[in-house]
């Protein structure tokens, strides 16, 4: 299994739970790819496209997991010709409005007509600045995708508590383990 983490804005280093991730699937014998995307503080939607776009093509990876921005990044990656994934986690995506001036290139969003990916699980909190649950729910009614929404989680980051994150690594990990029994 190959697992690409694309972190959102700002990055996602230790202590947060992408970099618990990586060095959990790593651990458990899976491939993964966890590159720093170019300048993240201050993310170009053109140059992160690119950028991810070639990474996708030449990794090829079976499941991709999303935080944050990445999740917009997905969004628009999908208007492009991408080879689909069999696994998406999409962790805490912001609205598809948002209005901050750092990331307006990847504002508006349209919803593309698919997710790229066969499988696809979305985690929201009821409390993330970011997004609503309202909104949270539409997206996930849209594409008919399972969506968890975690309890006073804030913006699922290391900033609210979520270094290492068992959920999501026995997520992402299951299909090790049922691949290799």
């Amino acid at each position: 299994m190959k697992t690409l983490i694309l972190h959102g804005w700002g990055g996602s280093d230790y202590p947060h739970w992408q970099a618990h991730l990586a060095c959990e699937v790593a651990k458990n014998y899976g491939t993964v790819s966890f590159p720093l995307i170019q300048h993240p503080h201050f993310p170009s939607r053109n140059r992160w496209l690119k950028q991810v776009k070639a990474i996708l093509e030449d990794f090829k990876p079976d499941t991709v997991v999303c935080h944050s921005l990445a999740n917009t990044l997905w969004f628009w990656l999908c208007e492009e010709d991408i080879a689909p994934v069999e696994r998406l986690f999409m962790v805490a995506p912001p609205s598809l409005h948002t209005t901050e001036v750092t990331i307006k290139s990847f504002f508006p969003c349209p919803m593309p007509k698919a997710l790229c990916a066969k499988e696809v699980q979305m985690f929201v909190s009821d409390n993330d600045p970011w997004i609503t649950v309202e909104e949270a729910k539409e997206i996930a009614a849209h594409y008919d995708i399972p969506l968890e929404i975690l309890h006073d989680a804030g913006h699922i980051n290391a900033d609210s508590g979520f270094g290492k994150w068992e959920t999501i690594e026995k997520s992402v990990l299951s299909d090790f383990s049922v691949k290799s029994e």
